[in-house]
């Protein structure tokens, strides 16, 4: 059978199965609402945790100081970062990160994605060993299986079987590193980050932890679980996105100058790259520093987190997390497929999370929760899944 034989037959295969996909049409965004499909829904899929993407006079605010003479608004940098894409925005908004953490460095990059398929490769070699949580975020098993060193993966939050692994690679591996998220983004559990600081200080392994749905979310200041566990400084690496609650798009990394200079000199993802236009580095500060101020907001969105998970308990159902991420476990495709839809004609935008995403037969409605909902905007969930 040719190519284009073989990808018919495995599309039909995933229609058959309810796993294939289609790109979802949005017209538009209004506040807290999205336009889809010529309706205007609740919108329930967004990563805008703190509502500050559709804050639209903050926006105004920023774009009102543009100063297009200074190139500080340039909508492009037309190189990489060690070219002439290193705007000076990149130095101050490292600074702001490095400061508001209280570590030596910080670095940013294009994207999540760019960050955890990047750092690993650069900083492991063949003699060295990645131990990853199992339900790690697909960005860190690619970084995982770029890197030339074998990695394995513990049970997730199972830090028992992560020690005995631990414990296997003491006398073999010349450098452990542990690599975990802090909010999982599918099942919106929250790693023990003191028991994960507390194992790599035993065997002095290397932590990495990805705090894409923690930033923002949880701390005082908004610096995610490491900041709201009070263990910034035992973490060897912090990575966090602005793509998500800082409502802009890039990552960005925190570590000591060592490793910062490393990275600049061994990272691909980073060193053949266009870097990011200027205009997006001056939102991405304005939007950090604006976060910074938001705690109020951070605690509305996780009681209101916890109030939904109590509704649907109620009501029978398998729910999961700790946190603004609200899984419903549907079990099979098909049950998770309807469930979304009967939730959009009611006038909320929920999307069916489905294998391979999740594990086989943990198919589920994923609600993410923003801070500028109240409990009327939702109430009505668990009936209607009940229903």
């Amino acid at each position: 059978m040719n190519l284009a034989g073989r990808i018919e037959d495995e599309l039909d295969r995933l229609r058959a199965e309810d796993r294939f996909r289609e790109l979802p049409g949005i017209g538009g965004r209004s506040g807290r609402f999205i336009h889809s499909g010529g309706r205007r829904l609740l919108n329930l899929s967004s990563n805008d945790y703190l509502g500050i993407g559709d804050d639209r006079s903050f926006l105004k605010s920023y774009l009102d100081t543009g100063d297009e003479t200074s190139g500080r608004y340039a909508m492009t940098s037309s190189s990489s970062r060690l070219l002439t894409g290193n705007h000076e925005q990149y130095g101050e908004i490292e600074e702001i990160l490095a400061s508001w953490y209280q570590r030596q460095g910080a670095l940013v990059f294009n994207s999540g994605y760019h960050a955890n398929t990047g750092i690993l490769p650069a900083l492991s070699g063949r003699h060295d060993l990645i131990l990853s949580d199992r339900l790690n975020h697909a960005s860190i098993i690619d970084g995982c299986r770029i890197a030339e060193a074998p990695f394995r993966r513990y049970r997730h939050l199972d830090y028992d079987h992560l020690e005995s692994l631990l414990k296997e690679a003491a006398d073999s591996a010349r450098q452990v590193f542990i690599v975990t998220e802090s909010v999982f983004s599918m099942d919106g559990d929250c790693a023990d980050l003191d028991r994960l600081c507390e194992l790599r200080d035993r065997y002095g392994a290397f932590l990495i932890v990805d705090e894409a749905h923690g930033a923002g979310t949880f701390g005082q200041t908004g610096q995610g679980l490491c900041e709201a566990s009070g263990c910034t400084g035992s973490i060897d690496m912090i990575v966090g996105t602005f793509g998500k609650a800082f409502a802009s798009v890039g990552a960005y990394g925190i570590m000591d100058d060592l490793f910062r200079d490393y990275l600049v000199n061994t990272m691909r993802p980073f060193i053949f790259t266009t870097a990011l236009p200027p205009v997006v580095l001056g939102w991405s500060r304005r939007a950090l520093e604006k976060q910074m101020s938001m705690d109020s907001q951070r605690r509305h969105l996780q009681s209101l987190a916890e109030r939904l998970r109590r509704a649907l308990a109620a009501e029978g159902f398998a729910v999961q997390g700790e946190s603004q991420i609200v899984p419903v476990i549907m079990g099979s495709n098909d049950k998770a497929l309807l469930a979304a839809v009967r939730l959009q004609q009611e006038g909320f935008f929920v999307m069916a999370v489905r294998p391979p995403t999740v594990p086989e037969n943990t198919a589920r409605i994923r609600i993410s929760l923003r801070a500028d909902l109240s409990w009327d905007d939702i109430s009505r969930i668990p009936e209607i899944l009940k229903a």
